[in-house]
Protein backbone atom coordinates (compact mmCIF):
# COMPACT_ATOMS: atom_id res chain seq x y z
CA UNK A 1 0.00 0.00 0.00
CA UNK A 2 1.18 3.44 -0.94
CA UNK A 3 -0.07 6.86 0.98
CA UNK A 4 0.92 9.21 -0.55
CA UNK A 5 0.10 13.31 -0.32
CA UNK A 6 0.01 16.93 -1.65
CA UNK A 7 -0.85 20.48 -0.11
CA UNK A 8 -3.10 23.26 -1.21
CA UNK A 9 -1.48 26.65 -1.63
CA UNK A 10 -2.38 30.27 -0.62
CA UNK A 11 -1.37 32.87 -3.11
CA UNK A 12 -0.61 36.06 -2.32
CA UNK A 13 0.01 38.27 -5.59
CA UNK A 14 0.63 37.51 -9.12
CA UNK A 15 -1.99 35.06 -9.49
CA UNK A 16 -3.67 35.70 -13.07
CA UNK A 17 0.11 35.91 -14.46
CA UNK A 18 0.43 32.26 -14.26
CA UNK A 19 -1.81 30.98 -17.45
CA UNK A 20 0.34 31.22 -20.96
CA UNK A 21 -2.16 32.84 -22.69
CA UNK A 22 0.15 35.66 -20.16
CA UNK A 23 3.55 34.69 -19.19
CA UNK A 24 4.46 33.65 -22.92
CA UNK A 25 4.38 37.09 -23.71
CA UNK A 26 5.36 38.83 -21.01
CA UNK A 27 7.06 36.29 -18.35
CA UNK A 28 5.13 35.56 -15.14
CA UNK A 29 5.58 35.65 -11.26
CA UNK A 30 3.52 34.80 -8.39
CA UNK A 31 4.42 35.08 -4.41
CA UNK A 32 2.44 31.79 -2.56
CA UNK A 33 2.32 29.64 0.35
CA UNK A 34 1.85 25.62 0.75
CA UNK A 35 0.04 25.34 3.90
CA UNK A 36 -1.07 22.40 5.92
CA UNK A 37 -3.78 21.16 4.24
CA UNK A 38 -3.95 17.85 2.13
CA UNK A 39 -5.08 15.77 -0.45
CA UNK A 40 -4.12 11.69 0.56
CA UNK A 41 -3.69 9.19 -1.90
CA UNK A 42 -4.03 5.43 -0.99
CA UNK A 43 -2.77 3.44 -4.08
CA UNK A 44 -3.51 -0.32 -3.11
CA UNK A 45 -2.55 -3.54 -5.37
CA UNK A 46 -5.26 -6.38 -5.67
CA UNK A 47 -5.88 -9.28 -7.60
CA UNK A 48 -8.43 -8.56 -9.79
CA UNK A 49 -8.63 -12.19 -11.43
CA UNK A 50 -10.85 -13.25 -8.11
CA UNK A 51 -13.06 -10.02 -8.81
CA UNK A 52 -15.88 -8.98 -11.57
CA UNK A 53 -13.52 -5.91 -11.82
CA UNK A 54 -10.19 -4.60 -12.15
CA UNK A 55 -9.79 -0.86 -11.09
CA UNK A 56 -11.46 0.31 -7.65
CA UNK A 57 -11.21 4.25 -7.22
CA UNK A 58 -13.27 5.56 -4.28
CA UNK A 59 -13.98 10.04 -4.00
CA UNK A 60 -17.42 11.36 -3.57
CA UNK A 61 -18.76 7.77 -4.76
CA UNK A 62 -17.39 4.74 -5.54
CA UNK A 63 -16.54 3.29 -9.00
CA UNK A 64 -15.65 -0.39 -10.17
CA UNK A 65 -14.50 -1.31 -13.75
CA UNK A 66 -13.22 -3.57 -15.70
CA UNK A 67 -12.25 -1.55 -18.61
CA UNK A 68 -10.46 1.42 -17.73
CA UNK A 69 -11.65 3.13 -20.74
CA UNK A 70 -14.92 3.03 -18.46
CA UNK A 71 -14.24 4.96 -15.75
CA UNK A 72 -15.87 8.08 -15.10
CA UNK A 73 -13.98 10.15 -12.97
CA UNK A 74 -11.89 11.88 -15.49
CA UNK A 75 -8.21 12.75 -14.15
CA UNK A 76 -8.01 8.98 -12.02
CA UNK A 77 -8.79 7.55 -15.79
CA UNK A 78 -6.41 10.06 -17.57
CA UNK A 79 -3.55 9.76 -15.03
CA UNK A 80 -4.04 5.77 -15.02
CA UNK A 81 -3.46 5.99 -18.20
CA UNK A 82 -0.50 8.45 -18.79
CA UNK A 83 1.33 6.38 -16.17
CA UNK A 84 0.34 2.75 -18.04
CA UNK A 85 -2.13 1.04 -15.55
CA UNK A 86 -4.95 -0.35 -16.51
CA UNK A 87 -5.53 -3.10 -14.28
CA UNK A 88 -5.07 -4.68 -10.35
CA UNK A 89 -4.97 -1.02 -8.53
CA UNK A 90 -7.16 0.56 -5.74
CA UNK A 91 -6.93 3.71 -5.02
CA UNK A 92 -8.91 6.02 -2.58
CA UNK A 93 -9.01 10.10 -2.48
CA UNK A 94 -9.41 11.91 1.03
CA UNK A 95 -8.51 15.58 1.71
CA UNK A 96 -8.63 17.72 4.89
CA UNK A 97 -10.67 20.58 2.98
CA UNK A 98 -13.27 20.44 0.32
CA UNK A 99 -12.64 21.33 -3.46
CA UNK A 100 -13.48 24.85 -5.36
CA UNK A 101 -12.63 26.97 -2.29
CA UNK A 102 -9.97 28.88 -4.06
CA UNK A 103 -6.65 26.76 -2.56
CA UNK A 104 -6.19 25.18 -5.75
CA UNK A 105 -7.14 21.49 -4.70
CA UNK A 106 -7.82 20.36 -7.94
CA UNK A 107 -4.12 20.58 -9.10
CA UNK A 108 -3.54 18.89 -5.47
CA UNK A 109 -5.21 16.27 -6.24
CA UNK A 110 -3.79 15.44 -9.31
CA UNK A 111 0.10 15.68 -8.00
CA UNK A 112 -0.75 13.84 -5.19
CA UNK A 113 -2.12 11.07 -7.40
CA UNK A 114 0.54 11.11 -9.81
CA UNK A 115 2.97 10.84 -6.77
CA UNK A 116 1.06 7.77 -5.60
CA UNK A 117 1.15 6.15 -9.22
CA UNK A 118 4.51 6.74 -9.88
CA UNK A 119 6.10 5.70 -5.99
CA UNK A 120 3.03 2.75 -7.14
CA UNK A 121 4.83 1.46 -10.12
CA UNK A 122 8.70 1.69 -8.43
CA UNK A 123 9.40 5.35 -9.76
CA UNK A 124 10.90 8.23 -8.68
CA UNK A 125 10.34 11.62 -10.09
CA UNK A 126 11.59 14.83 -9.12
CA UNK A 127 9.35 17.78 -7.40
CA UNK A 128 10.44 19.43 -10.83
CA UNK A 129 9.17 16.64 -13.15
CA UNK A 130 6.31 15.95 -10.97
CA UNK A 131 5.20 19.86 -11.53
CA UNK A 132 5.64 19.26 -15.10
CA UNK A 133 3.61 15.95 -15.38
CA UNK A 134 0.33 17.87 -13.34
CA UNK A 135 0.61 20.61 -15.99
CA UNK A 136 0.61 18.68 -19.00
CA UNK A 137 -1.99 16.05 -18.13
CA UNK A 138 -4.17 19.04 -16.68
CA UNK A 139 -3.48 21.61 -19.85
CA UNK A 140 -3.02 18.99 -22.79
CA UNK A 141 -4.53 15.71 -21.89
CA UNK A 142 -7.69 16.78 -19.86
CA UNK A 143 -8.37 20.12 -21.54
CA UNK A 144 -8.64 22.59 -18.52
CA UNK A 145 -8.06 25.90 -18.71
CA UNK A 146 -5.77 25.88 -15.57
CA UNK A 147 -2.43 27.80 -14.66
CA UNK A 148 0.91 26.78 -13.31
CA UNK A 149 1.23 27.85 -9.90
CA UNK A 150 -0.90 25.42 -8.27
CA UNK A 151 0.66 21.90 -9.40
CA UNK A 152 3.92 23.64 -8.50
CA UNK A 153 3.13 24.56 -5.23
CA UNK A 154 1.37 21.30 -4.26
CA UNK A 155 5.13 19.49 -5.77
CA UNK A 156 7.40 21.60 -4.08
CA UNK A 157 5.85 22.94 -1.40
CA UNK A 158 7.26 25.93 0.58
CA UNK A 159 7.02 29.56 0.44
CA UNK A 160 7.85 30.59 -2.87
CA UNK A 161 8.67 33.52 -5.02
CA UNK A 162 7.59 31.61 -8.68
CA UNK A 163 8.54 32.88 -11.93
CA UNK A 164 7.32 31.58 -15.16
CA UNK A 165 8.43 31.57 -18.84
CA UNK A 166 7.10 28.48 -20.51
CA UNK A 167 4.94 25.32 -18.97
CA UNK A 168 8.11 23.62 -18.70
CA UNK A 169 10.47 26.86 -17.66
CA UNK A 170 10.17 28.01 -14.30
CA UNK A 171 12.00 29.43 -11.01
CA UNK A 172 10.97 28.86 -7.80
CA UNK A 173 12.69 30.69 -5.44
CA UNK A 174 12.22 30.01 -1.46
CA UNK A 175 10.87 32.85 0.62
CA UNK A 176 14.24 33.71 3.11
CA UNK A 177 12.38 35.07 5.75
CA UNK A 178 13.83 34.44 9.34
CA UNK A 179 11.90 32.35 11.67
CA UNK A 180 10.57 35.20 14.68
CA UNK A 181 9.22 37.20 11.14
CA UNK A 182 7.66 34.31 9.47
CA UNK A 183 5.88 33.88 12.99
CA UNK A 184 4.43 37.27 12.94
CA UNK A 185 3.71 36.98 9.42
CA UNK A 186 1.37 33.68 9.92
CA UNK A 187 -0.07 35.04 12.75
CA UNK A 188 -1.27 37.93 10.56
CA UNK A 189 -3.38 36.26 8.39
CA UNK A 190 -7.09 35.14 8.63
CA UNK A 191 -8.77 32.57 6.04
CA UNK A 192 -12.80 32.75 6.19
CA UNK A 193 -14.94 30.60 3.84
CA UNK A 194 -17.42 32.56 1.76
CA UNK A 195 -19.68 29.39 1.55
CA UNK A 196 -19.75 29.70 -2.13
CA UNK A 197 -17.92 26.85 -4.10
CA UNK A 198 -17.37 27.27 -7.86
CA UNK A 199 -15.65 25.81 -10.90
CA UNK A 200 -12.54 27.92 -11.21
CA UNK A 201 -12.23 27.18 -14.71
CA UNK A 202 -15.73 28.66 -15.73
CA UNK A 203 -14.49 31.67 -13.74
CA UNK A 204 -10.93 31.79 -15.71
CA UNK A 205 -12.08 30.93 -18.89
CA UNK A 206 -14.12 35.18 -19.07
CA UNK A 207 -10.47 36.04 -17.73
CA UNK A 208 -8.70 34.68 -20.36
CA UNK A 209 -10.73 36.09 -23.08
CA UNK A 210 -9.80 39.54 -21.73
CA UNK A 211 -6.01 39.18 -21.36
CA UNK A 212 -4.99 41.53 -24.20
CA UNK A 213 -7.48 44.17 -22.40
CA UNK A 214 -5.64 43.64 -19.00
CA UNK A 215 -2.22 43.60 -20.19
CA UNK A 216 -1.50 46.65 -18.24
CA UNK A 217 -3.35 45.38 -14.92
CA UNK A 218 -1.63 41.85 -15.12
CA UNK A 219 1.89 43.53 -15.26
CA UNK A 220 1.30 45.49 -12.18
CA UNK A 221 -0.23 42.20 -10.53
CA UNK A 222 3.35 40.33 -11.38
CA UNK A 223 4.86 43.13 -9.76
CA UNK A 224 3.62 42.97 -6.50
CA UNK A 225 5.00 39.46 -6.27
CA UNK A 226 8.15 41.02 -6.83
CA UNK A 227 7.22 43.72 -4.11
CA UNK A 228 5.72 41.60 -1.55
CA UNK A 229 8.41 39.25 -1.50
CA UNK A 230 10.99 42.55 -1.01
CA UNK A 231 8.53 43.58 2.13
CA UNK A 232 8.59 39.87 3.67
CA UNK A 233 12.53 39.75 2.67
CA UNK A 234 13.67 42.97 4.36
CA UNK A 235 13.17 43.13 7.81
CA UNK A 236 13.21 46.77 7.82
CA UNK A 237 10.33 47.49 6.79
CA UNK A 238 6.93 46.46 8.61
CA UNK A 239 4.90 43.62 7.70
CA UNK A 240 1.53 45.72 7.50
CA UNK A 241 3.09 47.06 4.02
CA UNK A 242 2.26 43.86 3.16
CA UNK A 243 -1.26 44.30 3.73
CA UNK A 244 -2.09 47.23 2.18
CA UNK A 245 -0.35 45.70 -1.01
CA UNK A 246 -2.81 43.00 -0.77
CA UNK A 247 -5.47 45.65 -0.52
CA UNK A 248 -4.00 46.76 -3.82
CA UNK A 249 -3.89 43.34 -5.28
CA UNK A 250 -7.69 42.76 -4.41
CA UNK A 251 -8.61 46.06 -5.98
CA UNK A 252 -6.72 44.92 -9.48
CA UNK A 253 -8.19 41.80 -9.61
CA UNK A 254 -11.23 42.78 -9.49
CA UNK A 255 -10.79 45.04 -12.21
CA UNK A 256 -10.14 42.27 -14.47
CA UNK A 257 -13.38 40.79 -14.72
CA UNK A 258 -16.54 41.72 -13.28
CA UNK A 259 -17.91 38.27 -12.24
CA UNK A 260 -14.48 38.04 -9.77
CA UNK A 261 -16.51 39.24 -7.17
CA UNK A 262 -19.95 39.59 -5.97
CA UNK A 263 -22.19 42.02 -3.56
CA UNK A 264 -21.99 39.65 -1.36
CA UNK A 265 -18.18 39.20 -1.70
CA UNK A 266 -17.69 42.50 -1.79
CA UNK A 267 -19.44 43.11 1.78
CA UNK A 268 -17.85 40.15 3.22
CA UNK A 269 -14.54 42.32 2.09
CA UNK A 270 -15.57 45.43 3.82
CA UNK A 271 -16.69 43.88 7.14
CA UNK A 272 -13.28 42.16 7.32
CA UNK A 273 -11.30 46.00 6.75
CA UNK A 274 -13.90 47.58 8.91
CA UNK A 275 -13.12 44.64 11.80
CA UNK A 276 -9.54 45.79 11.26
CA UNK A 277 -8.07 44.15 8.35
CA UNK A 278 -5.22 46.13 6.20
CA UNK A 279 -6.08 44.57 3.21
CA UNK A 280 -7.16 40.97 1.65
CA UNK A 281 -7.86 39.07 -1.35
CA UNK A 282 -10.35 36.53 -2.23
CA UNK A 283 -8.37 33.26 -2.77
CA UNK A 284 -8.13 31.34 -6.83
CA UNK A 285 -10.03 32.98 -9.92
CA UNK A 286 -12.53 34.59 -7.95
CA UNK A 287 -16.37 34.09 -7.38
CA UNK A 288 -15.76 32.53 -3.81
CA UNK A 289 -13.82 30.10 -1.87
CA UNK A 290 -11.78 31.35 0.96
CA UNK A 291 -11.44 35.43 1.80
CA UNK A 292 -7.64 35.68 2.58
CA UNK A 293 -7.62 39.02 5.62
CA UNK A 294 -4.24 40.01 6.64
CA UNK A 295 -4.82 41.89 10.41
CA UNK A 296 -2.67 42.67 13.54
CA UNK A 297 -3.31 39.69 15.70
CA UNK A 298 -5.56 42.13 18.46
CA UNK A 299 -7.97 42.62 15.63
CA UNK A 300 -8.46 38.49 15.01
CA UNK A 301 -10.98 38.20 17.53
CA UNK A 302 -13.19 40.93 16.12
CA UNK A 303 -12.81 39.56 12.87
CA UNK A 304 -14.02 36.32 14.18
CA UNK A 305 -16.66 37.81 15.65
CA UNK A 306 -18.16 39.50 12.66
CA UNK A 307 -17.95 36.07 11.00
CA UNK A 308 -18.99 34.27 13.43
CA UNK A 309 -21.44 32.82 10.90
CA UNK A 310 -18.71 31.75 8.57
CA UNK A 311 -16.15 28.98 9.13
CA UNK A 312 -12.29 30.45 9.94
CA UNK A 313 -9.55 28.52 8.81
CA UNK A 314 -6.29 28.47 11.03
CA UNK A 315 -2.80 26.84 9.02
CA UNK A 316 0.57 26.76 9.11
CA UNK A 317 2.83 27.98 6.10
CA UNK A 318 5.30 26.75 4.29
CA UNK A 319 4.27 23.35 4.26
CA UNK A 320 6.29 20.57 2.47
CA UNK A 321 5.46 19.22 -1.10
CA UNK A 322 4.03 16.15 -2.61
CA UNK A 323 5.17 13.13 -0.59
CA UNK A 324 4.89 9.25 -0.07
CA UNK A 325 4.65 9.50 3.58
CA UNK A 326 3.58 5.39 3.77
CA UNK A 327 4.61 2.63 1.70
CA UNK A 328 3.55 -1.13 2.39
CA UNK A 329 5.00 -3.70 -0.13
CA UNK A 330 1.98 -6.09 -0.86
CA UNK A 331 3.34 -10.07 -1.15
CA UNK A 332 0.76 -12.82 -2.35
Amino acid sequence: MIISRAPVRVSFFGGGTDYPEYFLQEGGCVLATAIDKYCYITASRFMSKLFDYSIRVSYRKVELVEDLATLEHNVYRECLKFCGLDKDIELHAVADLPAFTGLGSSSTFTVSLLQALHCFKGDFLSPFELACEAIHVERNILGDRVGCQDQIMAAFGGFNLIEFRTEKDFQVRRVPIAPPRREQFEQSLVLVFTGIRRKASEMVAKQLNRVQSNLETLRGMRAMAYEGYDILTDSRRPLGEFGELLHQAWCAKRSLEASISNTEIDEMYERGRQAGALGGKLLGAGGGGFILFFAPPKAHARIRRVFKDYPTLSFQLDAPGAQTIFSQPVTC
